[in-house]
């Protein structure tokens, strides 16, 4: 690799982080976080993508946080009855995390109001064209990054 692409290939990926690190550092900020964490967040809306529950180990690929992390986390949701565990019919050791009504409620409803703040901080600074450039390219690192993984 010619020593400009390294350094624009590095470049590019600390703007990369630099922007996600001041996206997340202002949606952070947001009122809507009183009722659950951002973290907590995540659990939930990455569960509700999965409308026959979410293995744990599944749940633990999908989200940046540690094993143990995870664990508690979900833990602490369990309490709260925002989630609910259920045996995994294809896997008699495992279990499938699922909201509860409860916790269904209380991520569409923080989700609603993290979406209204995303788009917001989105489209404050870039124009809808670029929105999509943006997605597109994120995708495109993603899937490559993703088929090396898997090959």
């Amino acid at each position: 690799m010619p020593n400009n692409q390294a350094r624009l290939a590095n470049q590019s990926w600390e703007s990369l982080l630099r922007a996600q690190v001041a996206v997340a550092r202002r949606l952070s900020t947001d009122e809507i976080w009183k009722e659950l964490s951002t973290r907590e967040y995540d659990v939930l809306y990455t569960i509700s993508k999965s409308p026959d529950g979410l293995r744990l180990l599944d749940l633990s690929e999908r989200i940046m946080l540690t094993q143990t992390g995870i664990t508690r986390l979900v833990a602490r949701l369990e309490e709260r009855r925002l989630i609910t565990r259920t045996p995994d019919p294809a896997d008699a050791r495992a279990v499938r995390l699922s909201l509860t009504p409860e916790g269904r409620d209380a991520q569409r409803r923080i989700g609603t109001a993290h979406a209204r703040s995303v788009t917001c901080v989105m489209a404050e600074a870039l124009e809808p064209e670029e929105l999509q450039q943006l997605q597109a390219l994120c995708d495109k690192l993603a899937a490559s990054v993703r088929e090396k993984n898997q090959g």
